[in-house]
């Protein structure tokens, strides 16, 4: 789904690029902003923010060809805008039906009520003006004669303005809008860059896709998988944030395919110590002067204390440990464990990773890679089940 695609540009924008960084940039405005809240208050609002994220994303899905003003033109009417979002929940029904009941609920509630206030709703359209405000800033230059973008900077800049009550705001508005340096606005430009990193770079496809926009596609996978699989608060939020961060070492050795990284054996190792080097020194250890809880939960979130991101993870005693997926699925399922999940997170980044070859092959791209890569990850999960009503393989043969 392109964005600013009646303006001229020389790259392609698109929907789910704009909603990782705007996920991204949400993540680290909800830490800053429970700094005070107990655990479960903090758990409450991250899942808010993650499932408000989605329900946006899933309502842009299907007004795709709507104009921004005239989508606002619409919201400002209430009837209109009651009769707009109705046409949409009746186009997402028999696709979310697989989430449950009580997903759907919160979907409608949320999309049939876009006026109500809380933190949640205040975070994610900040984080959705920091976003949309980092995509103007590279086309603007491109569109001198476009009256209408100067209306758009502004509406951006006042946007922002109005959040600054949010702590980080400031700092990320100064960052966008007047070229401040500072950490926040330096982590979250960092962020954005993933978009110009191709997946599959020497493999033809159609559509592209970015590492940012299958980092998102990682996250939202997850939390589906998790819900499906009765995963506790923190599993889910958990599993979302790990997703969402998963392939951010990529900012420092770009998208290195599977058979290249497995090909030699000493080869993923080698690559994953020199990701790691790269990280502290341009990453975390920036964002640990002044964030320090945000480095420290970035770590947990990629795995660097245990080796992977992919590793079963929780902390007990205010220790990290390994576990094995039966046991973050039985005893360790609770919040106060922590509990992230290392193998759903790997199941999720192949998934993504065939869908990306599947529709390839389908729009008529085809290559031995691309046909590899599919018959390698069915062959994978063929016999793989994370519960008893959870069967990947049965999954992934619904696609043929």
């Amino acid at each position: 789904m392109k964005r600013w695609n009646d303006k001229r540009r020389s790259m392609e924008f698109v929907e789910v690029d704009k909603q990782a960084h705007k996920m991204l940039t949400a993540w680290a405005l909800t830490r800053l902003n429970s700094r005070d809240m107990n655990p479960q208050d903090r758990l409450r609002l991250e899942r808010e923010v993650i499932e408000g994220g989605l329900f946006d994303y899933f309502y842009r899905l299907i007004i795709t060809d709507i104009k921004p003003p005239i989508f606002y033109q619409i919201k400002a009417n209430p009837e209109h805008f009651r009769k707009l979002t109705s046409w949409v929940l009746s186009e997402l029904e028999p696709r979310l039906q697989p989430l449950g009941k009580e997903f759907w609920e919160r979907l409608s509630r949320y999309l049939l009520s876009p006026d109500e206030k809380s933190l949640a709703r205040d975070i994610l359209d900040a984080a959705h003006l920091y976003a949309s405000t980092w995509e103007y800033n590279l086309i603007k230059q491109e569109n001198p004669w476009d009256e209408e973008l100067l209306e758009i900077e502004s509406s951006f800049r006042d946007g922002l303005t109005k959040h600054e009550g949010l702590t980080g705001v400031s700092e990320l508005k100064n960052a966008i809008v007047s070229g401040e340096k500072n950490t926040l606005g330096r982590f979250c430009q960092i962020c954005g860059q993933l978009r110009f990193q191709k997946r599959w770079s020497q493999t033809p496809r159609i559509p592209e896709t970015s590492v940012l926009g299958h980092m998102f596609l990682v996250a939202a996978y997850a939390y589906f998988l998790g819900l499906a699989a009765e995963a506790c608060s923190a599993r889910l939020v958990n599993g979302f944030f790990a997703g969402l961060f998963h392939d951010l070492p990529e900012l420092l050795t770009r998208d290195i395919i599977s058979p290249v990284k497995q090909s030699i054996e000493p080869m993923q190792g080698l690559i994953q110590e020199y990701e790691q080097i790269a990280l502290s020194r341009l990453i975390l250890g920036p964002l640990a002067k002044d964030y320090p809880d945000l480095a420290q939960r970035l770590t947990y979130y990629l795995g660097l204390e245990v080796g992977s991101e992919f590793a079963d993870t929780v902390i007990v005693d205010g220790k990290i440990a390994k576990i094995t997926p039966a046991d973050i699925a039985g005893p360790y399922n609770h919040d106060r464990f922590d509990p992230k999940d290392g193998e759903l997170l790997k199941i999720c980044d192949s998934l993504a990773a065939f869908i990306e070859a599947f529709v390839t092959l389908q729009n008529g791209i085809t290559s031995s890679q691309l046909q590899q890569a599919v018959w390698r990850i069915k062959t994978m999960y063929a016999s793989k089940a994370v519960n008893d009503t959870l069967h990947i393989g049965a999954l992934l043969a619904d696609f043929d």
